[in-house]
């Protein structure tokens, strides 16, 4: 019984630990296309994205398959200067 009760305290220290240490949980993205409108400069010309774009595309990027899925965004996300974009900005496209 006793060594239940110090492994129930350690563990309780442990998860104050990770909490006080800064341990983050995953926050939830939410999924909307005007967070990329500080990449239209980018798309509308040969300009090179901004740190402002490829903060959002980073953002953004949990949100990337389901714009690709999206009939009215597909065309614009899969566009081979969208990848150039993405690919500039070091941002990740998933395998969806």
């Amino acid at each position: 019984m006793k060594n239940l009760r110090f492994t129930s305290l350690h563990l309780l220290v442990v998860a104050i630990a990770a909490l006080l240490t800064g341990a983050r949980v995953a926050e939830a993205v939410t999924c909307n296309t005007m967070q990329l409108s500080p990449c239209i400069g980018a798309i509308t010309s040969t300009a090179p994205p901004s740190t402002t774009c490829c903060s959002k595309l980073r953002e953004q990027q949990p949100c990337f398959c389901g714009y690709m899925k999206n009939p009215s965004l597909g065309g614009y996300v899969k566009s081979a200067r969208a990848k150039a974009i993405i690919s500039t900005c070091g941002v990740p496209l998933p395998k969806c």
